[in-house]
């Protein structure tokens, strides 16, 4: 959850959007370059964020449950998510001193998802659970405010799905912020109904059910899907 002032600087996020592509990705871009898989089938790497190192440290883990996240602030148009994650990484690092942005993945209003902390470091909160085990999903928006979309609901089952393959959990450990510790409304009400009608764990089991695709990208894909993302056609 953010605090008001933190949601005032993320809200004017936006304008920086495209600060992180490489000329090569943005003129790959500008030329039409198709990506070789749709948004819901691909992991965008670090780099298609711009994200910065992480700082040394951090508590190694194995991870052991699932746990879903939202930010507390209302993103309204998917174009700003690439300086909205770029945000969070400096608050996280700067204001909250911790080693990376606090969690493991992103998805995006679209169903588009990135890749933020390593999974082999345990996340961070600023609550009072211990994120150690827990493989965190940030779905990036404010669901006490905002309906999360039927894109983003999908794009989080398929990465929790990947991680019940990659990780040999299952999505009997799934729970929200607010299941974990009393103390925060995280995820949101509106995500948070998905959570309880169980609907987001169904998603998940009949997308491992299903069978699915979901691998990362090159670092020069991942950077012509998020301008892409950023011009507002993905």
């Amino acid at each position: 959850m953010a605090d008001l002032s933190r949601r005032a600087a993320l809200n004017l996020a936006g304008a920086a959007a495209l600060n992180f592509a490489g000329a090569a990705g943005l003129a790959a871009f500008a030329a039409g370059a198709p990506a070789s898989a749709a948004a819901s089938d691909v992991i965008l790497p670090r780099s298609a964020w711009g994200a910065r190192p992480p700082k040394p440290g951090g508590r190694p883990h194995t991870i052991t449950r699932m746990t879903v996240h939202h930010s507390a602030v209302e993103l309204p148009d998917n174009r700003g998510i690439v300086a909205r994650l770029q945000q969070h990484q400096r608050y996280h690092q700067d204001d909250k001193g911790w080693i990376d942005i606090a969690y493991h993945y992103a998805v995006d209003r679209n169903g588009n998802i990135f890749t933020l902390r390593d999974t082999a470091i345990a996340g961070d909160t600023a609550t009072d659970y211990d994120t150690t085990g827990h493989f965190l999903v940030l779905c990036e928006g404010n669901f006490d405010t905002e309906q999360v979309s039927e894109a983003q609901l999908n794009g989080a089952a398929l990465i929790f799905a990947w991680a019940a393959k990659q990780f040999g959990i299952t999505t009997a450990t799934l729970a929200s912020h607010r299941e974990v510790t009393p103390v925060t409304s995280c995820p949101g009400a509106t995500l948070e109904a998905h959570m309880t009608s169980g609907d987001l764990k169904r998603r998940i089991d009949t997308t491992i059910a299903d069978g699915f695709t979901l691998a990362p990208v090159s670092a020069q894909e991942g950077q012509i899907i998020a301008a892409a993302i950023t011009a507002g056609t993905r």
